[in-house]
């Protein structure tokens, strides 16, 4: 069976684009432990544990269900437009060390591992919303569902070849789509399934640990770089530079316009605003990264198979 890209021939494998995704994968992988930091934090004292559990476990559960069959389920040969399949990709039983992605200079497994990063943080977004609802089990069968029937396919018709998000010329650059969209519009469907906390507006709920929200909320923007600047799979146009510059801009303007509005409104300043702001500047300049406000960048290849960047001016 074909693969839903080719592999270039033409491309040298970059030692130097190699590194950089690998340190960008790392960089995302922390996300997912910073963002049970970040939600724990707000918690009560005895709903802690179960929600840093509740973002870790998809770190075990999402990848090794990417290794089986996620991977090729995202970026696999299409297959109406809805899903793809490759039975190589299968447990990553035939992917020789040194294939190429198609049209850039890193290894299939080193953008097979940044996209796997991404795929553990996606699920994790989801259980903020679900904090003091859901027993630990019962979330870490849904992560397993979830990312199987909605996650995967998702991914695929966002970024791989044939999708038909893709096929329409959605841009997805980093996630805004797969990830944040996504987890966004499942955060809701659950809640409105699950209901309210018990003791909603009776018992106190305040965050117990606000420490906690700022050191997760500090890992999320320190992960947040190679969120956005390793989306690019490489940086040999300079690129990378430039997301890493406005992804630290909006992030520290976020903070600083959230603040000014808590003084405003309530008179004082909060560390929960304060690192609120932060994560809201994090998600607002991920899709427009790559923007340049002299001009746009071009894409490097035509079709790029993963966060498709922005479009030429």
């Amino acid at each position: 069976m074909a693969p839903a890209i080719t592999l270039a021939a033409e491309t040298e494998l970059s030692a130097a684009n190699t590194g950089f995704m690998l340190i960008c994968s790392a960089l995302v992988m922390l996300m997912t432990p910073a963002l049970a930091f970040f939600y724990g934090g707000m918690v009560r004292v005895k709903s802690t544990l179960n929600m840093l559990m509740m973002s870790f476990i998809s770190l075990g559960i999402v990848t090794v269900l990417w290794v089986l069959y996620g991977f090729s389920m995202a970026f696999g040969t299409d297959s109406g437009s809805l899903i793809g399949w490759n039975s190589d990709w299968v447990g990553l039983s035939d992917i020789g060390l040194t294939e190429l992605w198609d049209g850039y200079t890193i290894p299939v497994f080193v953008f097979l591992v940044f996209q796997l990063m991404f795929a553990v943080l996606t699920p994790a977004l989801i259980s903020g919303a679900l904090a003091d609802r859901v027993k630990f089990t019962a979330w870490a069968l849904f992560v397993a569902l979830w990312a199987t029937v909605v996650y995967f396919p998702v991914a695929h018709w966002v970024w791989g070849s044939g999708g038909w998000a893709f096929e329409l010329g959605v841009i997805d650059f980093a996630g805004g789509t797969a990830v944040h969209i996504n987890a966004g519009a499942a955060a809701l469907g659950v809640i409105l399934v699950i209901g309210k906390r018990v003791g909603f507006k009776k018992d106190p709920m305040r965050p117990h640990s606000l420490p906690l929200v700022m050191l997760g909320a500090g890992l999320l923007w320190f992960g947040w770089f190679g969120f956005n600047a390793g989306s690019w799979l490489g940086n040999d146009d300079g690129v990378g530079a430039l997301m890493f510059v406005n992804t630290q801009v909006a992030t520290g303007a976020a903070v600083l316009g959230w603040l000014a509005y808590e003084k405003i409104r309530h008179g004082a300043f909060t560390t929960l605003g304060a690192a609120s702001g932060a994560v809201a500047g994090l998600v607002a300049i991920t899709p427009p990264a790559a923007r340049s406000p002299r001009s746009a960048p071009s894409p490097s290849v035509s079709s790029p198979a993963c966060c498709a960047p922005w479009p030429s001016a």
